[in-house]
């Protein structure tokens, strides 16, 4: 895979430390899709197809949930890029075959420009030894503030954003064709909650433990191990002809219900269903979580 700096639209692409920017503002993104992007963009003028992408980012030899993971980085990325999968203005899908990166593409150089000395602007002995000692007191000072915080208990920890964890949505309509359904609507929800959050609230939706099955799963652990406030629960049922979505927003550690949406629909488009449904459970929980609710228990009804 080819290193180097590339700019398309409002965004600079660093392939070597994997880090994008957009008009210089950093963008935070993790590793998997970090690389799923680099792969995209190098490649810009071509379908890259979905067996090159686990080649180059989780190798041959790695035994993961591929298509799972190939799908929550997309999601990542184009959560990151402001990107519309009905409407891509960066990455077009081609179902079952790959992704390709439709945006202009320019690669740029990274070299930092060298620095000409000026002798008349050179600091002169003086004050090379009062700078010294300037900064040697700020130091000094930044040890003392950090260590009178915590002795009073202070801690950065209190400022940290408050953590959404979404579990694995569960199948629970008897048939094992719909679990790529749930799947999929878990991932589109990841995808919607963290578009919405607009710097509000952090969103984990790739972990194991989020992934272990209903009967193995254990919210308490879920929100100690990940240090989540809420915890996202949705089941996919069955009534009649149509499936029925539940979604909770549960506050922890006391698991109190926040928020429920129940949507039934009948299943022609499930493309279009996961969409709009896990839409509607961002815009639902995204507001609460921001604004920290924790026991105003209600329900939304998106029935159709």
């Amino acid at each position: 895979m080819q290193c180097g700096a590339y700019r398309f639209g409002l965004f600079e692409f660093d392939g070597e430390k994997l880090e994008l920017r957009r008009q210089g503002s950093l963008i935070r993104l993790q590793s998997q899709p970090a690389r799923v992007l680099a792969c995209l963009v190098q490649n810009a003028d071509r379908v890259v197809l979905r067996e090159e992408l686990r080649e180059a980012v989780w190798g041959n030899e790695t035994f993961v949930d591929f298509e799972r993971g190939l799908n929550f980085c997309i999601a990542q990325i184009r959560s990151a890029l402001d990107d519309d999968s009905a409407r891509p203005v960066y990455i077009r899908t081609l179902p079952k075959r790959g992704y390709q990166f439709i945006a202009p593409v320019t690669r740029t150089s990274i070299e930092p420009k060298p620095q000409q000395e000026n002798p008349a602007a050179l600091p002169s002995q003086g004050n090379k030894r009062r700078a010294l000692l300037v900064a040697a007191a700020i130091c000094v000072l930044g040890v003392l503030r950090l260590v009178t915080k915590r002795w009073l208990g202070g801690s950065d920890g209190s400022k940290q954003l408050p953590v959404i964890a979404v579990a694995r949505f569960d199948n629970e309509t008897g048939n094992p064709e719909l679990a790529r359904f749930s799947d999929a609507l878990t991932d589109n929800v990841v995808e919607r909650l963290t578009a919405a959050s607009n710097g509000r609230y952090a969103v984990i939706g790739n972990s194991q433990i989020l992934r272990l099955p209903r009967e193995q799963r254990d919210l308490n652990v879920i929100a100690a191990s990940l240090h989540a406030k809420y915890v996202v629960l949705g089941q996919v049922q069955s009534q009649g002809s149509r499936t029925r979505i539940l979604a909770h927003l549960i506050h922890m550690p006391e698991q109190t219900h926040v928020w429920v949406v129940r949507a039934e629909r009948t299943l022609t488009d499930p493309m279009s269903l996961e969409a709009e449904v896990a839409q509607e459970i961002a815009n639902q929980f995204s507001v609460r979580a921001a604004t920290g609710e924790s026991r105003a228990f209600s329900s939304a009804s998106a029935n159709r």
